[in-house]
C-alpha cells in the first residue's frame, strides 16, 4: 500500500500523523511505503489533491475527503473521535482508512 503526505513547510502535524501511522499498523501485516511531498503553492495543492496540511493519500485517494474541502494550504482539521478537532486523523480513522481492522 502506497501512502503519500502532502504538506507545507514545516507543518507540525505531519510528525503526528506520521506516529499514529505507526500505532495504527502496529501488529498488523500491512507493508506501506510511506513518502512526503512538500506542496508550496496553491497550483500544486490542486494538482496533488492537497485540502490542508497534512492530507493523507492512500493508493492515491483521500480516504477523508469531504465534497465541500477544496484544494488549500491551509491547516487541515479532522473529527478527532470525541467531538473535537485535531491536525491528524485519529489511530481508529487510520485503522480504517488503511482496512486494518478488518
Amino acid at each position: 500500500m502506497k501512502l503519500e503526505i502532502l504538506h507545507v513547510p514545516h507543518c507540525p502535524h505531519v510528525a503526528v500523523l506520521e506516529s499514529r501511522l505507526r500505532q495504527a499498523i502496529a501488529g498488523q501485516s500491512v507493508q506501506l511505503e510511506i513518502t512526503r511531498r512538500v506542496i508550496g503553492d496553491p497550483g500544486q495543492a490542486a494538482a496533488a489533491g492537497m485540502t490542508g496540511s497534512p492530507t493523507l493519500l492512500v493508493d492515491g485517494r483521500d480516504p477523508f475527503a469531504s465534497p465541500e474541502q477544496v484544494p488549500s494550504l491551509s491547516c487541515r482539521l479532522y473529527p478527532s473521535g470525541t467531538g473535537r478537532l485535531d491536525g491528524a486523523p485519529s489511530v481508529a480513522a487510520l485503522r480504517t482508512a488503511l482496512r486494518c481492522d478488518e
